[in-house]
């Protein structure tokens, strides 16, 4: 198998037709060995047939993909199983699927979704379309070796033509979307900020009311980047130089959050610990500074915050808002975990922290937030490694 250092962030979101409590959009990501499938599935019409019809293609056709099967099988399954719908005598959806091997290369199967568009270099890049023949549907599908940087964005085709009058809007289209985001493609986002910078911008020409579901699915290929986090001393002062020393010979950048753990990272440096006084947000503890590491924060609060950040990024991503600019230390931490880095090694102290004794906050407290805040940096894609001193 061809290896290189590249990885896929794949983020997706949806916004409702208004009206409806479930979208008949669906996003489903599957594994295997040496692959990744990303179906993005748009169910006829609107509510609970749309998702029933989406939420079935999409998983039916990425178990099956998964498991080493052709898309002709796929496509033969889903029309023998979906129900059919009484109204339009169809029982189907239409898909998109990128499918990633090796993150080395990347097949686009497309079925009547918008034509998926891909950014690289900062410019769309027109892909080939092939043609295949499955029963009476025309299926395009295209492959290409991957490049460090390029950008997928898949799309359901309520995102294009929105407008607040029911009249499609063609400024909007494909290549008014194109011009919107391709200025963004260097900025650093994040596939799922991505998502909801576009999403975003479809909301506000619906007028905050969508007369189709939207989906925006997003895949960024990128290299792979270590970053290393301790909070906390050890729960034994023995392991004080144990613990900084390999927390140091890792690669990438270094955070270190906590009072007490800063000073014995500067210790180990031979360096001081300088503290900043003053915070961009007085929720947050101020930052300090270490030669030779790359952010220091608080403990406890700053990681409450960024776990907050994590889950809110996990669900509709709203609080990007605040923490893709602001220079608090959760801010500017969660910029380094959820925007740089692909590979986060976890150094955690299990010490008590004397100046909590008399709040309701003990290891057992602290753990919990760290370990909800590694499952969902894993749930972000991101390979995470925790150990315990």
């Amino acid at each position: 198998m061809k290896m290189n250092n590249l990885c896929a962030d794949i983020g997706y979101l949806s916004i409702n037709h208004y009206g409806e409590q479930l979208c008949g959009d669906h996003v489903e990501i599957a594994e295997n060995d040496n692959s990744t499938i990303i179906v993005l599935a748009d169910g006829l019409g609107s509510g609970v047939k749309a998702s029933i019809l989406s939420t079935l293609t999409s998983k039916i056709i990425s178990t099956m993909l998964a498991a080493g099967l052709d898309i002709r099988d796929a496509v033969e399954t889903i029309a023998d199983t979906l129900p059919i719908c009484s109204e339009r005598k169809s029982a189907f959806s239409t898909f998109t699927i990128i499918r990633l091997v090796n993150n080395d290369r990347a097949d686009i199967i497309q079925y009547e979704n918008p034509n998926v568009i891909l950014l690289r270099d900062g410019k769309n890049y027109e892909m080939q379309l092939n043609t295949m023949r499955i029963g009476e549907k025309t299926i395009y599908h295209s492959g290409l070796n991957l490049r460090d940087g390029d950008t997928f964005i898949a799309m359901s085709d309520g995102v294009l033509y929105a407008s607040s009058d029911g009249v499609l809007n063609e400024s909007w289209d494909r290549d008014g979307l194109i011009s919107y985001v391709a200025p963004l493609w260097d900025a650093g986002f994040t596939a799922k900020t991505l998502t909801s910078i576009i999403l975003d911008e479809t909301s506000r020409l619906y007028g905050g009311k969508p007369f189709d579901d939207a989906t925006v699915c997003v895949v960024k290929i990128r290299q792979r980047k270590p970053m290393n986090i301790a909070i906390g001393p050890p729960k034994s002062r023995d392991d004080n130089h144990r613990m900084m020393a390999l927390f140091f010979a890792k690669t990438g950048k270094h955070i270190v959050c906590g009072g007490t753990t800063a000073s014995i990272a500067a210790e180990y440096l031979h360096e001081t610990v300088k503290v900043n006084y003053v915070s961009p947000d007085p929720e947050i503890p101020p930052t300090s500074e270490i030669e030779g590491v790359d952010l220091v924060t608080e403990g406890i609060i700053t990681i409450d915050r960024i776990l907050q950040y994590a889950k809110n990024y996990l669900k509709d991503n709203d609080s990007f808002k605040q923490w893709s600019y602001k220079k608090d230390g959760a801010s500017l931490a969660a910029r380094m975990l959820f925007e740089e880095a692909t590979d986060i090694n976890m150094f955690i102290g299990c010490a008590e922290n004397p100046a909590h004794s008399d709040l309701p906050i003990n290891f057992n407290v602290k753990s919990s937030i760290v370990k909800q805040l590694a499952d969902c940096l894993k749930k972000m894609g991101k390979r995470v490694k925790v150990m315990y001193f």
